[in-house]
């Protein structure tokens, strides 16, 4: 049954109990502001679900009997990390030269075949070394290309899925077209969508405007069944309702994200200096509104992106994470993985193979036609 806003009711999880992994060096403010969310998230948890809080074990210790909370709580388990990844490190080299990080062991806990498997791991640490230790550790699901980060965003109308939000800045089409199919089932699983409209983010809306990766990238999402493609969408409509899921690179999806970020900051504070300035009396009066608007678009409200095509599930928060921002990650994280999204995501890509297939041979064709005329210009 669908809701007016064009969401279905979600997908009933199967309760079964989780380990959830998080990384608590990571993050303006770590350790505090994680291990204080991670404690609020106590509450949220279900019976069985486990927190294994990664990072220096004496450290972590110390904050928890300082609470008063028991080495013996079946629902924390502490991993000692004794090493950490600081944002301002290079993310490749950083994770195969900090074997003991905080990030590189949480991440190896995500990991199939790991005897105290982690179901979902967590980190608002450094973003590029995060998908780094994913890839290296808990690898690929069957038929993922590239993995990409998928950002749920507040909007007027309701959630609106961008991917990719910073993982590949430099993407093929054939990345561009997954990232399209997987948020398309995370739209779907996760959020209720009944058929999400997926657009492709270009610099205008007309068929003959884009690069070729981007026109690649079209023809594939076209060509895909299933899915709801609605053509190509430009950055002033992000926000206006016209699409549910979005498909970019890393580089734009970052910049778009951060900029209106940036500028829904700014607009408030605008707002409310302007209403100082003119009517101060009214101040009290538009307080609450401007606090209820802002709630609604409050990312830290809306904690952790996932890293979708990864064999598990690693979600990425804000670097400037509070206790909060970790408390609605963790509830994330927990939908995420009761939401099957990973199971189906393999599903709709074996299902949608034969596309890209056929795609990938075209481009071969193409190659060989044009190596020929290479040969056929040299020997003349």
């Amino acid at each position: 049954m669908s809701s007016p806003n064009g969401h279905s009711k979600s997908h009933s999880p199967h309760q079964r109990p989780l380990r959830i992994g998080v990384d608590i060096m990571g993050g303006d403010h770590a350790p505090d502001a994680i291990l204080k969310g991670c404690l609020l998230a106590l509450d949220d948890l279900s019976p069985g679900d486990v927190l294994v809080l990664v990072g220096p074990g004496g450290l972590i210790r110390e904050y928890l009997d300082e609470r008063n909370i028991s080495d013996h709580d079946p629902r924390i388990e502490v991993l000692h990390a004794p090493e950490v990844i600081a944002m301002g490190d290079s993310a490749a080299k950083a994770v195969r030269q900090k074997t003991d990080s905080s990030i590189v062991l949480m991440h190896q806990m995500g990991a199939e075949g790991h005897p105290k498997r982690c179901d979902v791991v967590l980190s608002a640490g450094n973003t590029g070394a995060c998908v780094a230790a994913a890839m290296l550790h808990m690898r690929r699901l069957p038929n993922v290309l590239r993995p990409g980060i998928n950002v749920t965003i507040p909007a007027f109308h309701g959630p609106l899925v961008l991917v990719d939000a910073g993982a590949n800045p430099e993407p093929k089409a054939e990345h561009l077209w997954q990232y399209g199919v997987m948020a398309d089932v995370y739209a779907r699983r996760k959020l209720g969508f009944e058929n999400p409209r997926v657009a492709l983010m270009n610099i205008g809306s007309e068929e003959a405007k884009g690069t070729g990766i981007i026109k690649q990238t079209r023809d594939l999402l076209k060509a895909t069944p299933g899915l709801n493609y609605i053509g190509y969408i430009e950055g002033r409509d992000v926000f206006e309702g016209v699409a549910d899921v979005i498909v970019t690179d890393g580089l734009v999806g970052n910049t778009v994200l951060k900029a209106a970020e940036g500028m829904a900051k700014s607009l408030f504070k605008a707002i409310a200096a302007e209403i100082l300035e003119q009517k101060p009396d009214l101040m009290l009066q538009f307080e609450p509104i401007v606090k209820a608007i802002y709630a609604k678009n409050d990312y830290h409200e809306h904690g952790g992106a996932p890293l979708l095509g990864v064999n598990g599930a690693c979600f990425i928060a804000h670097g400037s994470s509070e206790a909060r921002t970790i408390r609605a990650a963790i509830r994330n994280c927990r939908a995420f993985v009761h939401a099957g999204v990973n199971e189906e995501v393999v599903r709709r890509l074996e299902e949608v193979q034969p596309v890209l297939d056929q795609y990938l041979e075209a481009q071969r064709a193409e190659a060989r036609i044009a190596e020929a005329r290479l040969t056929e210009g040299a020997r003349a």
